[in-house]
């Protein structure tokens, strides 16, 4: 996982407040999809995007996939960040 990757992934709207949908646990293609007004296929791109960049796990379960958000690489992100500002706390 390279940062640019990361934050090309995080500079879109909507891939952020799919994250955010995730905070609460694992949700189903489907069910992301029903939060937004596009369809299923841009959902799928900005998924499949989210997944790339490694902000995002998927689970095939029957015939659903369900997305939930990778904490590692987001813990990654936020140590990065404490150490750019200078927080010794780490």
């Amino acid at each position: 996982m390279g940062f640019q990757q990361t934050f090309k992934a995080l500079s879109d709207p909507t891939r952020r407040d799919i994250l955010r949908l995730l905070r609460d646990g694992p949700l189903s293609a489907g069910e992301i999809t029903a939060h937004f007004n596009i369809s299923a296929a841009t959902i799928s791109h900005h998924l499949a995007i989210l997944r790339d960049a490694g902000l995002v796990l998927d689970d095939k379960r029957g015939k659903f996939i369900y997305y939930e958000l990778n904490l590692s690489v987001v813990d990654e992100i936020l140590g990065w960040l404490s150490a750019l500002k200078g927080d010794d706390s780490q």
